[in-house]
């Protein structure tokens, strides 16, 4: 179940920024070579991501599943000039690929990418963040909130990907997967601690900020 149909979709892309030239090399080859390149942020979700991190000007970022790098990589782009981007990811195998992008780009220098089971390397970070992005293991999601957030400055921001699930959120009967975001929504929907709202972008991002 989509969301958005494909037309407004493609609409959508066509009406915000273009995207750069090496993303959209990064969105080709992951399309080629990955088994699951819907997993990949994409066009018109990058922008958003870009976007917010150019209104923030972070000076610290924290990204939670790099993948192929692209959210990475939008991320960067409105890091504050002495800024850093912590990523984290558990697929040493896409390591050399996805490194050799963040080469590439104007933020090689950084960019930190960590290999590594993020509930282990996220403590091991001493960094007060502006802004993180979580779009791992789904499973984990709860878990990864709740060790962030006392990492995040008051006034930063968290962003959790996936939150809408094609729009599986809202069945009755859910399956095991479904639950959790289910859960995790609920949750974070009656958190004090942060104001928040769900922006129905693409697969649903939950937009939260830390009072």
């Amino acid at each position: 179940m989509e969301i958005i149909d494909s037309d407004l979709a493609h609409y959508l892309s066509l009406t915000c920024d273009p995207e750069p030239s090496l993303l959209a090399e990064v969105d080709r080859e992951t399309h080629v070579k990955e088994t699951m390149p819907h997993m990949l942020s994409g066009h018109y979700q990058g922008r958003l991501l870009s976007f917010i991190s150019h209104l923030l000007q972070p000076k610290s970022i924290l990204e939670i599943g790099t993948f192929t790098g692209y959210a990475s990589l939008c991320l960067a782009e409105g890091l504050a000039p002495d800024g850093v981007l912590h990523t984290i990811d558990i697929n040493a195998e896409l390591h050399d690929r996805v490194r050799q992008y963040f080469d590439r780009s104007p933020y090689a220098e950084q960019i930190n990418y960590h290999i590594g089971e993020a509930l282990q390397v996220i403590p091991t970070l001493r960094e007060t963040f502006d802004l993180v992005f979580i779009d791992a293991d789904k499973k984990n999601n709860a878990n990864y909130y709740e060790l962030v957030l006392p990492k995040v400055r008051r006034g930063g921001l968290i962003l959790i990907d996936n939150v809408l699930w094609k729009g599986k959120i809202t069945q009755e009967h859910a399956d095991k997967q479904t639950a959790l975001i289910q859960q995790l929504n609920t949750s974070i929907a009656k958190d004090k601690r942060v104001q928040k709202l769900i922006l129905p972008v693409r697969d649903g991002i939950f937009l939260i900020r830390k009072c």
